[in-house]
């Protein structure tokens, strides 16, 4: 199966040069559902290249026989994060034009004043795909009425241009698959929707953090589904409960600046697993036996805990990413200096729940309140 590839123009820079996008299309010999996934929205976040690779590897070894509907992919799909670097490091988590995080800008139906209570009033007696038929629409054609300020002689912001161009990739998709990795040194997890539980077990991943009416704004993943997620809530009023075949992941995978062959491999296992139990792959051995009983810990994102630190000095870590812990073990301790004529001292710092280790501070190298560790309790 060859994809179609197409380049979407960005950015012109000031030296003349053009960033762009390129989409790998994958289209099945039979119509059905849209899958779109991305990497490297972060521009740290690299590991999510790699799995993209292997996708399309295997998706060409495919005939379009086992492939019903259309997959798109997009790697390194932010040029100007991914360029961002200074001497050995990368950053690339911010806009360097105003300072927004590359994945809180994204437009969101839900945030237009759409009137979606009135919408679910209106169409309670239509059946559950001519409604997700009609509200998409709705969705596309606000949307895509941005394009006439993206046109203007006035011209737009940077992450304005961006998002619209990024977006217009995948609103019209059933499935979006978002690929970050982790800021510091992290297991491999997944972010969850309500609703969506029992689709998380097709990632095969051991541990997820579920979203429930508490959101960061405007990412990715939040932008394609949240409109979705507040038309559930409104029929359920009217005692009609539904659920739209609509989700949204991010999966975090391993640890920024590196592409893990661990992480990678969990990626594409469970991604190829996920479309085939969603029958658009239909392959051999997918979906693997496991998945129905697969176990996932899903856990609010409020009852994370995070420690910063509360001195400043030289961290070395007890524990190691993935060890279960127990309440008053010791996690980790930081040497610190004085110039106050005294000699150096360790302070040690304990647990304080029961829990799995999620992510470490890369650099062990602190200030006082810089971030140390992520707990997920058990």
């Amino acid at each position: 199966m060859i994809p179609n590839i197409v380049t979407l123009p960005l950015v012109k820079l000031a030296s003349g040069d053009q960033l762009g996008l390129q989409v790998y299309q994958f289209n099945g010999s039979k119509p059905g559902k849209k899958a779109y996934l991305q990497s490297n929205l972060h521009g740290a976040e690299i590991s999510g290249n790699a799995v993209i690779q292997e996708l399309i590897q295997f998706l060409i070894s495919l005939d379009t026989e086992q492939l019903t509907g259309e997959i798109w992919l997009v790697p390194v799909c932010n040029p100007v994060g991914v360029n961002q670097r200074s001497h050995y490091f990368s950053s690339g988590r911010y806009d360097p034009y105003n300072g927004k995080d590359w994945n809180r800008i994204f437009w969101d139906y839900e945030k237009t004043g759409a009137n979606i209570a009135q919408f679910a009033q209106e169409h309670q007696h239509l059946n559950l795909q001519e409604i997700q038929t009609q509200y998409r629409q709705l969705i596309l054609n606000q949307f895509h009425q941005l394009s006439e300020s993206i046109k203007s002689f006035l011209g737009v912001t940077y992450d304005q241009y961006y998002r619209y161009q990024l977006q217009s990739l995948c609103l019209d998709a059933d499935y979006l698959i978002d690929l970050h990795s982790a800021t510091n040194d992290s297991i491999d997890y997944l972010y969850c929707f309500q609703g969506r539980e029992e689709s998380a077990k097709a990632f095969l991943l051991d541990y997820g953090i579920l979203l429930k009416d508490v959101y960061d704004g405007d990412a990715f993943d939040e932008a394609l589904i949240k409109p979705w997620l507040a038309l559930e809530r409104e029929f359920q009023k009217l005692g009609n409960h539904i659920q739209f075949e609509i989700e949204a992941w991010t999966l975090e995978l391993g640890s920024g600046l590196e592409m893990n062959p661990e992480s990678v491999e969990k990626g594409v296992r469970g991604i190829k697993n996920y479309l085939a139990s969603k029958e658009m792959l239909s392959i051999d051995h997918f979906p693997l036996s496991q998945t129905q009983n697969h176990k996932i810990i899903l856990k609010l994102k409020n009852q994370l805990e995070y420690y910063y630190s509360t001195t400043g000095g030289m961290l070395k870590f007890d524990v190691k990413l993935g060890e279960k812990v127990q309440k008053n073990q010791k996690i980790y301790e930081i040497l610190t200096f004085n110039k106050t004529g005294e000699l150096p001292q360790i302070q040690e710092f304990f647990a304080q729940s029961d829990g799995i280790i999620l992510d470490l501070a890369k650099n062990h190298s602190v200030n006082q309140c810089n971030y140390v560790l992520g707990l997920m309790p058990l």
